[in-house]
């Protein structure tokens, strides 16, 4: 039903975080394949993608990976964010009924300060999920993920996502 693809470069801990949030949609079925598109990382990303059992890609054609995609729906995240409880219920209710894309609401507990929230966020801080079938119809070779996400239109689910900024900020990085 879903795959989920994220972009990384030396994003180890984060796509640790981001892939046990995920495994919620693993036990439920749901979760059909991740792909890690890799962008040049020198740390154990790719040791980690292959603990879980992600594809892990050094490269690749953004058509070719939308077309291997095994699920019918894609969720386009972040290293490092995290879908917070509930996240499974409200991806399957979204793809029951609707067409369109759409996007976590972002975190309560997890708000960009004042200024920050004034400019526009990028793309993928609150993921994106869209059904393969808009993504190939869309999709360029050199199109990065956060041009995916852009596409607008999107319907906002009920579930929250934790951004990836806010496990930097924990960091302390």
């Amino acid at each position: 039903m879903l795959t989920i693809i994220m972009e990384c470069r030396d994003n180890e801990a984060e796509l640790a975080q981001t892939l046990s949030a995920l495994v919620a949609g693993a036990v439920e079925g749901i979760v059909r394949d991740v792909i890690v598109l890799d962008r040049g990382s020198r740390d154990g990303s790719s040791k980690v993608a292959d603990a879980a059992g992600c594809r892990f890609l050094t490269e690749w054609d953004m058509k070719d990976v939308v077309r291997s995609a095994r699920g019918d729906w894609l969720l386009l995240l972040e290293p490092g964010a995290r879908p917070l409880a509930g996240w499974v219920d409200a991806v399957v209710d979204h793809v029951a009924i609707e067409k369109r894309p759409a996007h976590f609401s972002g975190s309560r507990s997890h708000r960009p300060p004042l200024f920050s929230r004034l400019r526009r966020r990028p793309a993928l801080e609150r993921g994106y999920l869209v059904s393969k079938r808009q993504a190939s119809a869309t999709v360029a070779s050199g199109m990065a993920l956060a041009e995916m996400a852009k596409r607008g239109g999107a319907r906002r689910l009920v579930a929250e996502i934790v951004p990836a900024w806010a496990m930097k900020v924990m960091r302390g990085a």
